[in-house]
């Protein structure tokens, strides 16, 4: 019995070492299937490990203030690209070929796209010069964000409100 529960140990270790991050598609697949159900859209945010702005646009999205809307209005789904060295296993295959298709292979991170659960693009992080808001955190980038927001989810304004307080950088 000892031994049985030494290998089914070692076998759960060693699956969890070899158990790949899920492909993107079967991660957009299943977020575009819940929003369907859910009648949402999909906020599919592509990010790394390392990006700063990355954590801070996820941090600000999953405030107390702030979560109950984002998954109020979207399935929110998070695919990894562009890691590094041994954390380039946590990238899901096929997340930067699904980044490069909607035009991203250039924007930086975070980037990110509101879906509708058809998969079809309602907003991007782009803004009208053609560069990534990624994380917004100006006044100006906010309000880019908080306009695509409310075109994709139908924010009301003090969902909007809420996400311009949280998300506008504070000077020190």
């Amino acid at each position: 019995m000892k031994f049985f529960k030494v290998i089914l140990v070692g076998s759960l270790f060693l699956f969890q070492l070899n158990a790949a991050q899920e492909k993107a598609d079967t991660e957009l697949n299943k977020a575009l299937t819940e929003a369907k159900a859910q009648k949402k859209n999909v906020l599919l945010v592509f990010h790394a490990s390392w990006c700063g702005w990355c954590k801070l646009m996820e941090k600000n999205m999953n405030l107390s203030e702030t979560k109950p809307i984002f998954d109020k209005k979207f399935v929110t789904t998070y695919i990894d690209v562009q890691e590094r060295g041994e954390k380039k296993k946590l990238e899901n295959p096929g997340g930067q070929e699904l980044m490069n298709k909607y035009k991203g292979e250039n924007a930086g991170l975070p980037f990110w796209l509101v879906l509708n659960p058809k998969g079809e693009v309602l907003a991007d992080s782009f803004d009208s010069k053609g560069d990534n808001l990624g994380s917004p955190a100006t006044p100006d980038e906010v309000a880019t964000f908080m306009a695509k927001l409310e075109k994709s989810s139908k924010m009301n304004k003090q969902e909007l409100q809420t996400i311009q307080k949280v998300f506008v950088k504070k000077d020190k």
